[in-house]
């Protein structure tokens, strides 16, 4: 191997031969259904919420691992229930999430990845059957990969794009299914593939936001499927499950069917109308409301332990500060996380998938501080609930776990050639990594 690449160097005149001494260069032996990582690839993810952008810069290790860099976050206008309304505004927050990440990791970012709502999604289930020449040459990457390309020739509705394909199984010609079938003896087999449609209007507006940055993107990822190796346990993967995240301005969910991605979509309802909510009725600033919501939260009146009075300091109708009872304050809480999973209950019913959901997996900041969110769901959609606990969910600050768990995705992405950002960096460094992306893009030819 080492003479393989050391002769790869000498046609690339990238070894010294005056010197007869190779650069110090690891190449990261794992692969990971075709990737081949090496060791210091930086993959950047941005997620774009309602309100806050936030971007992640993780580093693959010497253990073939993630490893995060730095995690910067900025608040964000443009967008209401999941709409862009205001490009500009958007364009400046991931200038400044980018510009933050830049000075923390000392190198220039040229692209990244990007997270899109599930309501801007479709998908597409393909199926491809692989001839193969030899049946005992053994099934390679590029037919598996050409396999992929085929995926996509479908009929593609008016309006939508194609952002992706995600392969979930192969099935070798005796029946038996296998997750990375390179190597395999089969005379064909058959890729079960998802081809992800987007909004073109959406993507055009995700492609100007970027472009005003100076940025190229990577690739476009739903955010339900970006969040599914992060948020679900391991046997939680192979189930029929339905993951919720519920975040300020919008509710997103994900139907995994085994290993299939099935559907997705966007309730524009999170956190931030239960404060609007609180604020409204009983009148006081929306920061009070914030506050009260964190401290009181709790999703049903039937839990409340003590009716305790609750002081409003900044109530509008009053010069002096209003008493209530906690149970007034939950009230209101209530009545809209039964609604959010009212919709919820209502959408999946529509679309003929609720009745093979098996378990239901809550998240997101919107009902991170509400007690017992995961009980008044499970009274309104007759599904068990339950809250994520991905052994690495703890590791990660709730702001961040979209666009760190975007950059896992990504690093974990089967048959791909590449999955490196852009970044430009000065000195040795940089020469290395450059060396790193001609040595796999000679693997990859």
């Amino acid at each position: 191997m080492f003479q393989f690449i050391l002769t790869f160097l000498w046609k690339c005149n990238i070894y010294n031969k005056e010197e007869n001494n190779l650069y110090n260069i690891e190449i990261l032996t794992k692969i990971n259904g075709g990737i081949i990582l090496a060791i210091g690839d930086i993959i950047v993810g941005i997620d774009i919420g309602t309100s806050k952008v936030c971007t992640v810069v993780g580093e693959v290790n010497n253990f073939g691992q993630i490893e995060t860099l730095c995690s910067t976050s900025c608040k964000c206008n443009g967008i209401k229930k999941g709409k862009i309304i205001n490009e500009e505004e958007v364009s400046l927050s991931v200038a400044k999430t980018i510009k933050d990440a830049e000075e923390e990791a000392e190198f220039k970012i040229n692209s990244a990845y990007v997270t899109i709502p599930g309501k801007e999604v479709t998908i597409v289930q393909n199926s491809i059957l692989k001839e193969l020449k030899d049946k005992f040459a053994g099934i390679s990457l590029k037919d598996v990969q050409s396999a992929i390309v085929q995926a996509k020739d479908i009929e593609i509705p008016e309006g939508k794009t194609i952002i992706d394909i995600v392969p979930s199984e192969v099935i070798l010609d005796n029946g038996k299914i296998v997750a990375d079938p390179v190597g395999n003896l089969s005379s064909n087999f058959t890729l079960k593939a998802q081809v992800i449609l987007a909004n073109k209007d959406y993507v055009r507006q995700l492609t100007s936001i970027f472009k005003r940055v100076g940025i190229e993107i990577d690739g476009i990822v739903p955010t339900a499927l970006a969040e599914k190796n992060l948020m679900l346990d391991t046997n939680e993967l192979y189930d029929n499950v339905m993951l919720l995240d519920i975040g300020a301005g919008n509710t997103e969910i994900g139907v995994f069917e085994g290993n299939n991605f099935t559907y997705t979509n966007t309730i524009p309802l999170g956190g931030d109308n239960i404060t609007n909510d609180i604020s409204l009725v009983l009148n006081i600033s929306e920061e009070e409301a914030e506050k009260l919501k964190k401290q009181y939260g709790l999703a049903l009146k039937s839990f409340i332990d003590n009716d305790n009075d609750i002081i409003l300091n900044t109530c509008k109708d009053t010069t002096k500060n209003k008493i209530i009872k906690s149970s007034e304050l939950i009230e209101i809480i209530e009545a809209r996380i039964e609604e959010i999973f009212s919709l919820v209950n209502k959408d999946i019913t529509l679309q003929n998938i609720k009745p093979r959901v098996n378990n239901v997996i809550l998240t997101g900041q919107g009902i991170s501080n509400i007690n017992k969110s995961d009980v008044a769901g499970k009274i309104i959609l007759n599904i068990p609930v339950k809250m994520a606990t991905g052994r690495l969910i703890s590791t990660v600050k709730p702001t961040y776990r979209t666009a760190y768990a975007l950059v896992r995705y990504i690093a974990s992405k089967p048959f791909t050639k590449s999955v490196s950002s852009s970044i430009d960096t000065e000195g040795e460094e940089s020469f290395v990594k450059t060396i790193l992306g001609k040595i796999k893009e000679f693997f990859y030819t």
